[in-house]
């Protein structure tokens, strides 16, 4: 199961009713955080988190929107006696980036690790997590997010049984380790099936609509996708300052085979996002708006049986 919560949808600035986008999932004890504007750590108090167990910190670019409330959140988990090493990841420039902005928090109890993402594309697995980082079309260079939780395939008892492997190996097998019993060599394929569907969340923000998102995001069970404009007669100044519109959005969401789009970073001047959804699921019917605090829980599919 991966939890999601999206802490704030606002884009540019922060206003009194939608926080500075952020994101934060957490997996088997490990919560990770994409973006951190000004005012997330309200945001995530709001929605009921702390930020001392975060422990994987991913950027999708150094606009101030979306790191420029890091420093504060630095403290707050040095203050809160964190010891273990925090890993951030971003494009190239991450560690001049917030070294700068530690000059506001410059003693902290835990050690900083550097990711940084040059190319394309990058994949780096972390804490159950396999991260994909992959390139879109913003005014600096931007990356948007895949976290997907991969699940083996079952394992065959009546296999190991013929095989003989005794059950004391059983374990090991299903964790994908080789085992050597009574001069034989006997790997995880062997007995386990075909890899079974995982969870697979998008995250994308500050782009135009490009083939690598939608490339990315296939088949996601969810897809969170800038929507920063809605009034149709914007879609000019999307394409000026590279972001996106809803219709836009959805046109991805529905390229990709989502499960469901939640619309997040929001213009400041978008007042009323509700009053244009239903043109918006006109091209793609499971979209919905992303809220400040919005939760779901993804589960892993059952098995057909």
């Amino acid at each position: 199961m991966l939890d999601v919560c999206l802490l704030g949808t606002g884009g540019m600035m922060p206003l009194p009713y939608r926080w500075l986008t952020s994101l934060l999932t957490r997996y088997n004890g490990s919560s990770l955080l994409i973006d951190c504007g000004e005012g997330t750590q309200v945001a995530m108090k709001k929605a009921g988190f702390s930020a001392k167990p975060i422990d994987v910190m991913c950027f999708t670019h150094y606009h101030a929107d979306h790191i420029s409330g890091l420093p504060g959140m630095l403290l707050t988990m040095g203050n809160a006696e964190r010891v273990e090493p925090l890993t951030m990841i971003g494009p190239k420039g991450l560690e001049r980036v917030v070294e700068a902005l530690r000059t506001i928090a410059p003693e902290l109890p835990f050690e900083i690790r550097y990711i940084e993402i040059d190319g394309p594309e990058m994949t780096i697995e972390l804490n159950g997590y396999v991260i994909h980082a992959f390139r879109v079309n913003h005014n600096v260079v931007c990356y948007g997010y895949t976290l997907e939780i991969k699940r083996a395939g079952l394992f065959n008892v009546e296999v190991a049984k013929q095989l003989p492997i005794p059950k004391n190996y059983w374990g090991r097998l299903q964790h994908g380790e080789t085992v050597a019993y009574e001069g034989c060599t006997y790997t995880p394929d062997m007995v386990m099936g075909e890899p079974r569907k995982g969870i697979k969340l998008t995250y994308c923000t500050d782009t135009r609509p490009t083939l690598s998102l939608v490339e990315a995001a296939k088949g996601s069970d969810l897809l969170i996708c800038e929507g920063m404009y809605a009034e149709p007669e914007k879609l000019a100044k999307a394409k000026q300052y590279k972001h996106m519109t809803f219709y836009e959005a959805a046109r991805v969401a529905k390229d990709a085979e989502v499960g469901q789009l939640w619309l997040t970073h929001f213009s400041p001047s978008l007042i009323h996002p509700e009053n244009y959804m239903d043109a918006v699921r006109k091209i793609y019917k499971e979209a919905s708006l992303g809220k400040d605090g919005r939760f779901v829980e993804l589960d892993f599919q059952e098995d057909k049986t």
